[in-house]
């Protein structure tokens, strides 16, 4: 009898489709891809008010810098008076940076397991607002360093690129005490081609566990909160920018982060979560507010490099 061959029939097995219903499936938390380091409201020097209002009181100056004394009389050659104040000062409202978070109990109650979705949702909409701010403390027009630079404080790039001419510049206007550079990361990369081409490839320093461009030993800090043709995420076409030069810290007369203390539901400097409530459908709200404002205590504390071009990436392939 002849032998039955077996050896294409195909051998029966579960399935991967039936097997994974029974698998369980490791998930991250959401990913945002929005989210950055915000290095700038880590390297401000924050100060907390009690009313949400600052008085930026500033002296009364003359002609010159030394001549800041309003004179009575002048005995053996000794001036006497006293050193007046602006009868002006400019005050700082905090502003509002606010959002409701909406979340259906039942879903709540049903789908937490792994990760709480009152906690996750809360978590994104603070890591949302807290990008807003770093935004707003650059581009409101009320109070962010780029629109509130004095006239004086702004100079225009000599060929475009920014060059080391130019941050030398720059640095004449904020020479006392500069603190460190803000630049979109494409700015940064173009600095550090037209330094490189000239012979002077910028140093590195090591802040925050991270490594940072520097330029006379000032570090040059990356931030998307200053737009590329009025973009956030340019893609690679050329565009223009501008650099910024900061002094920070009250003891320097250089910029403050301005922040509300004691809110009820604080939950970080300056950020409260709070529960309003659950409705007739179920559906439970929060209220998160951010109070901030940022005070530019001199002049000089602040410098702007206009009209920097950051180059086409496809020019440097």
């Amino acid at each position: 009898m002849a032998e039955q061959d077996n050896s294409n029939l195909a051998v029966p097995a579960l399935g991967s489709s039936a097997a994974y219903q029974l698998a369980n499936v490791t998930k991250s938390a959401p990913q945002f891809d929005s989210l950055t380091p915000r290095w700038i409201t880590r390297l401000f020097d924050w100060k907390g008010l009690e009313t949400g209002i600052y008085r930026l009181n500033k002296v009364q100056e003359g002609d010159t810098p030394l001549d800041i004394l309003c004179s009575t009389g002048d005995t053996s050659n000794i001036t006497e008076g006293f050193v007046d104040y602006s009868t002006s000062p400019r005050e700082y409202v905090l502003n509002s940076i606010s959002t409701i978070i909406n979340v259906n109990t039942r879903v709540s109650d049903i789908y937490s397991s792994p990760f709480n979705q009152i906690q996750e949702q809360l978590r994104l909409a603070i890591e949302s607002i807290k990008e807003r701010q770093e935004s707003q403390l650059i581009n409101s027009d009320d109070y962010g360093l780029l629109k509130n630079a004095a006239a004086s404080q702004r100079i225009q790039t000599r060929n475009g690129a920014p060059t080391p001419d130019d941050l030398d510049e720059l640095i004449s206007k904020v020479w006392k005490e500069p603190s460190y550079f803000l630049a979109h990361p494409r700015a940064i990369a173009a600095i550090g081609r037209e330094c490189t081409r000239r012979g002077v490839p910028p140093q590195t320093v090591q802040l925050f566990g991270a490594h940072f461009l520097t330029w006379r030993g000032i570090p040059i800090i990356p931030t998307d909160k200053l737009f590329v043709d009025g973009h956030k995420n340019p893609k690679g076409q050329a565009g223009k920018t501008n650099i910024l030069l900061v002094r920070t810290g009250e003891n320097k007369q250089g910029v403050l982060g301005l922040y509300q203390t004691g809110l009820p539901g604080e939950q970080s400097r300056g950020l409260s979560v709070r529960f309003t409530g659950i409705d007739k459908q179920g559906i439970g709200s929060y209220l998160l507010s951010l109070y901030c404002s940022v005070a530019i205590l001199a002049d000089d504390a602040i410098g702007v490099l206009e009209d920097v071009d950051v180059g086409n990436y496809y020019d440097y392939e």
